[in-house]
């Protein structure tokens, strides 16, 4: 039994004040006007994975106003051969919690039971804008191949944080880096490993598809210098870079300087440099290949949230995406402004209707 979510609930969240979807391992095509909560229902589904979910809101900003009661989300999730009762909520604007078949648990378990991947509008302009971008999606990727990623990017990032505030402080005895920075390198070499292994396993899954989609070469490169590859080295040179680092008041060495170099391969064009339109086909042939490589590592493709992506493709390139996406049995939600933009689909999907009216969304299964 692959990964898929029979049922979903959503109460006070966003623009939906009660809403409930059961449904098969289909894909969900779900269409309705702008502005009638189409996202929202990914965003709810993008929060069944570790981290801040596609819009990258706050708990509180994800409950409905103007009640401001907090929110909640159920979902009956089958991976592989189990199934799972998933409860995520936050009272009063607070931190979200989660709750795995009836025990609490920390968000970074969802990793270990589901897989989900995203492509919203918002990355439309990933290759040219700046890197820190490029790294998020980068790190969604390398997530969905190791659970533990979220896990050691926050001990990185909290050791950082500590080094950031000693050089901000103007501190200068080495003695007081030394523990802090023994952690960022042993914290930092393992994000590094996990990118390279994730690229390895994109490349690898690119070069065994036929696909209608074009392919992207990916690089891992660093904003300046070389990312040092073992401990001991990235150790030395956050040791060296201390007098740069306590002249601009923040670390400037390490895997969070990194940056994604793409390329389209069959016209050796950088993806910053082609067009929008190009731009687009690659960031799908990513998320395609990603998920063909998940179907082997973890046992089943992941849920796929495709926000309006059918809206920038042609007509033969809507239909090779959803060629594509039931070939791989995948359950991928997508949204688009119109029925038919999902004709092709037909009775591979099950459609979804969403209307709003006085500031509540309603969802309807029409098929």
């Amino acid at each position: 039994m692959g990964l898929h979510l029979s049922s979903l609930t959503l109460s006070h969240f966003r623009s939906h004040k009660a809403a409930k979807l059961d449904l098969d391992p289909r894909p969900v095509a779900i269409y309705g006007p702008n502005g009638a909560g189409k996202t929202n229902i990914l965003e709810a589904v993008s929060l069944m994975s570790p981290g801040r979910g596609l819009r990258r809101a706050s708990a509180l900003d994800m409950t409905r106003r103007p009640e401001t009661l907090g929110w909640k989300l159920t979902g009956i999730l089958h991976s592989l051969h189990q199934v799972h009762e998933v409860e995520i909520w936050s009272e009063d604007g607070a931190a979200r919690q989660t709750r795995i078949d009836g025990k609490t648990a920390a968000q970074t378990a969802l990793g270990r039971i589901a897989r989900v991947l995203w492509l919203i509008p918002a990355m439309d302009r990933l290759w040219i804008e700046g890197a820190e971008g490029r790294r998020r999606f980068l790190d969604r990727m390398t997530l969905s191949f190791f659970p533990d990623h979220a896990e050691v990017s926050l001990t990185y990032e909290k050791a950082m944080r500590e080094r950031n505030r000693l050089l901000k402080d103007q501190v200068r005895d080495g003695h007081w880096y030394v523990a802090v920075e023994r952690q960022m390198a042993e914290a930092g070499v393992e994000i590094h490993q996990h990118r390279l292994a994730a690229l390895a396993q994109i490349a690898e899954a690119q070069a065994q598809a036929r696909t209608a989609f074009p392919t992207a070469e990916l690089e891992l490169t660093q904003t300046e210098g070389e990312m040092p590859v073992t401990e001991s080295d990235l150790r030395d040179a956050l040791s060296e870079s201390r007098f740069r680092d306590l002249a601009a008041g923040r670390t400037l060495v390490g895997p969070h300087r990194a940056d994604l170099y793409g390329v389209y391969a069959a016209k050796g064009v950088p993806a910053r440099d082609c067009s929008t339109g190009e731009q687009k086909a690659l960031l799908v042939s990513l998320i395609l290949a990603n998920a063909r490589a998940l179907t082997d590592d973890f046992g089943s493709p992941p849920l796929l949230l495709l926000d309006e992506v059918a809206a920038h493709l042609d007509a033969t390139r809507r239909a090779a995406l959803y060629d594509e996406i039931c070939g791989l049995g995948a359950q991928a939600w997508m949204t688009g402004t119109g029925a038919e933009l999902f004709e092709e689909l037909g009775e591979r999907a099950q459609h979804v209707e969403v209307t709003e009216t006085g500031g509540v969304s309603s969802v309807r299964r029409t098929c």
